[in-house]
């Protein structure tokens, strides 16, 4: 699969119809959320399309309760087909073992695998998927604006259709659709908001 040909021609392309060549060539497509800011987006438009396609959500256990609602109300609103993992060990334990460690230190990797990576590949064992549909933008780090539309690793194609959507066009599609964003969602494993969680990289 020629991926530089397929950017090139999906670059000109809607959000609906990315979706829609993904789609097509997809057997076992996965859509995986936080439920951050703008996630309603991709839900949306995905599950407009296949409207039982797998939504997995990996909980930290660290969402505030804003962010809890928000992704009730959007489950609800969407009718959408959620697997929730969550990791193995509880806050409480967590925070007597490590809390929320500083980044860039051994305790924060382990941190990050604990509540975030763990969970993810445990999600991907279990659905096997080869089309995975993501919400990650040009404008959200460095590392990601060197990426693209459709990339591929570990023969899973990963699908990105907002890519190089701007936010004040995510804001237009959320009114357009009378749908909601969530602005006080926390990554714990990030700290910064320019700053990669793991699941990308």
């Amino acid at each position: 699969m020629d991926l530089t040909k397929i950017n090139a021609e999906l670059r000109h392309k809607q959000p609906s119809e990315i979706v829609r060549w993904a789609l097509s060539v997809a057997k076992k497509p996965v859509l995986t959320t936080n439920f951050s800011p703008y996630e309603a987006t991709i839900l949306h438009l995905v599950s407009q399309q296949k409207s039982d396609v797998n939504v997995i959500w990996c909980d930290s256990g660290y969402n505030t309760t804003s962010t809890y609602l928000h992704a009730e109300r959007t489950i609800k609103q969407l009718g959408l087909n959620i697997d929730m993992f969550v990791p193995q060990q509880t806050v409480a334990y967590r925070n007597i073992k490590l809390g929320i460690p500083e980044i860039d230190t051994p305790e924060h990797e382990e941190f990050t695998r604990q509540v975030k990576l763990e969970p993810f590949a445990r999600a991907m064992q279990k659905h096997e998927p080869d089309v995975w549909f993501t919400n990650l933008r040009k404008d959200q780090t460095a590392f990601r604006s060197e990426l693209d539309i459709v990339t591929q690793g570990n023969g899973i194609l990963k699908i990105a259709p907002f890519f190089y959507w701007t936010s004040e066009e995510l804001d237009g599609y959320l009114k357009e659709f009378n749908l909601e964003s969530e602005n006080k969602y926390y990554d714990p494993t990030k700290a910064l908001a320019n700053r990669e969680c793991g699941l990308h990289t």
